[in-house]
Parts: structure tokens; C-alpha cells; sequence
């Protein structure tokens, strides 16, 4: 997936968002949050690689801010912001139990594989390009 197939489709960000609830799954679940993965809430383990291959469609900055659940820390929640500046977050409704964000920081996107999660975020990106591919563009898929 790069971001010439992304600009030769017009996929609505509906489009973008039903194809990834249809791609995510335990096995791209963040080992840490599994115990929390539910199908009924597939985005729980989600937000650092459907943030970056949100990412390798569009580009723009990625955002990360702290999670404090009853005020412990929880890790970390991440998101994008579109070259436009409007920030999308694909994975927020994951927080179902009274979380809290920090504010927001940008980061910069390391160079070259994941140091972490590597496979899951290849395994999300390819099926995420095999729902795109069947799915016809501004509709249902």
C-alpha cells in the first residue's frame, strides 16, 4: 500500500474506517491490551499501527498521549493528524472505562521496520489492502 493507490481511489474516511473494523483482530491486538480485545470493541490494541498505516495513506504528523486509568498509568494512546490538520482517531472508542489523555505530543516516525510489532502492523496493512481492493469506493464494501 502506498500513497499513490490511496490518491487513485476516493475512499471516504467511512470507507477507510469500516475496512478496519473489518481487519482488526486478536492476532493484531497489542499482546498487552489482549486481555481487554473484545470483537465487540476490536480497536482495544489497535491504535499504533492503524495509526501508521493510516499514515502510509495519507501522511501528516502521528500524535501520542499518555492513558491514566483511575488515574494510574495505562500506556499510551495513538493517533494521526491529516496533512489538512484535522486529527483522526480511528481507535478512540476503545476507551470504555473512564480513561484520560494527556494532551497530546507529535512524534517523529522512526525510519525503516517497527522495532516493535512489526509483524502485526504488516499483517493490519495487508488485509487492510485486500478489503480496500473489494471494496467499491464512496459505498458499502
Amino acid at each position: 500500500m502506498n500513497r499513490d493507490a490511496a490518491t487513485r481511489r476516493p475512499w471516504s474516511l467511512l470507507d477507510l474506517d469500516r475496512a478496519f473494523r473489518a481487519c482488526w483482530a486478536a492476532d493484531t491486538c497489542s499482546p498487552d491490551d489482549l486481555p481487554d480485545w473484545r470483537p465487540d470493541n476490536p480497536s482495544v490494541g489497535h491504535c499504533d499501527i492503524t495509526t501508521l498505516v493510516v499514515n502510509d495513506l495519507f501522511g501528516g504528523d502521528l500524535l501520542v498521549a499518555d492513558v491514566r486509568r483511575a488515574g494510574s498509568p495505562h500506556g499510551y494512546h495513538w493517533w494521526n493528524r491529516l496533512p489538512n490538520g484535522v486529527d483522526l482517531d480511528l481507535t478512540l472508542e476503545q476507551f470504555q472505562a473512564g480513561e484520560a489523555l494527556s494532551p497530546p505530543r507529535t512524534v517523529t516516525r522512526p525510519p525503516g521496520p517497527l522495532p516493535r510489532r512489526h509483524p502485526e502492523y504488516e499483517l493490519l496493512r495487508a488485509r487492510l489492502t485486500r478489503h480496500l481492493a473489494r471494496c467499491r469506493p464512496g459505498g458499502e464494501g
